[in-house]
């Protein structure tokens, strides 16, 4: 069972850019716009994760959080708070109302996804897998060593983070533009024809001699792993 988490942010545009990436990294994902209907929705199911948003219509985020400690159910349900509040002061009120991290926007998007892996390997870790594996290929995301049909394969640093995020997601197309939002960041202005010479790089140093090529290019909308391949 995938972990899931709960999303309360109202910003439409950052939620969905959260889900998408959250879902990428191969986790179950909820969304809610309110603080007073997330607070409902969590005495009907509580997640493994809740990524909260400070400023909410109906229901603070922080006063959300401070119901959330109060609650049996919820005590301990691990949650990291988002904020356009960079001050001191505001950091040390959100992690006294119960955070458990507190990330400041705007944020980098790997930074977050490494975030919530960190804090679920502590809470949950037997949610977060430290190995991944796709036919003949598994990498280990605590020694970041990857191998094929035995054989170590050696990445730079980009084309691991590429394979990881290729092999979280088994059979999903990813255009070139989602790449580089779930690769480089959305901060960092890169070419999206880096793309193509990164996955070129990848694919000569994870395939040998006859062995096959585990990602598919897909005509006008850009890359995956095949998920037959994935299967095999």
């Amino acid at each position: 069972m995938h972990p899931k988490i709960m999303v309360v942010e109202d910003e439409e545009a950052l939620s969905e850019l959260l889900r998408y990436n959250l879902e990428a990294e191969g986790f179950e994902v909820e969304v809610q716009a309110r603080g007073d209907d997330a607070e409902l929705r969590l005495r009907e199911e509580v997640p493994d994760l809740l990524l909260l948003d400070w400023m909410l219509p109906g229901l603070s985020g922080i006063e959300l959080c401070r119901r959330i400690r109060l609650r049996d159910e919820t005590e301990k349900l691990p949650v990291i708070m988002l904020t356009a509040r960079s001050e001191e002061a505001e950091r040390i009120r959100g992690l006294s109302t119960g955070a458990d991290d507190f990330v400041v926007k705007p944020f980098s998007v790997p930074e977050l996804m490494a975030r919530v892996k960190a804090i679920l390997r502590r809470s949950n870790p037997q949610k977060i897998s430290s190995q991944l594996r796709a036919g003949d290929i598994e990498l280990d995301r605590e020694t970041h060593r990857i191998s094929r049909n035995g054989r170590e394969v050696r990445l730079g640093p980009t084309e691991y983070k590429l394979l990881e995020f290729f092999m979280s997601t088994p059979g999903r197309v990813f255009s070139r533009e989602q790449l580089l939002d779930g690769v480089w960041g959305h901060d960092n202005y890169v070419d999206e024809r880096t793309v193509d010479v990164h996955v070129g790089r990848l694919r000569r140093a994870i395939c040998r001699g006859r062995e096959r090529d585990p990602i598919r290019t897909v005509r006008g909308a850009g890359y995956a792993l095949d998920d037959k391949f994935a299967t095999a």
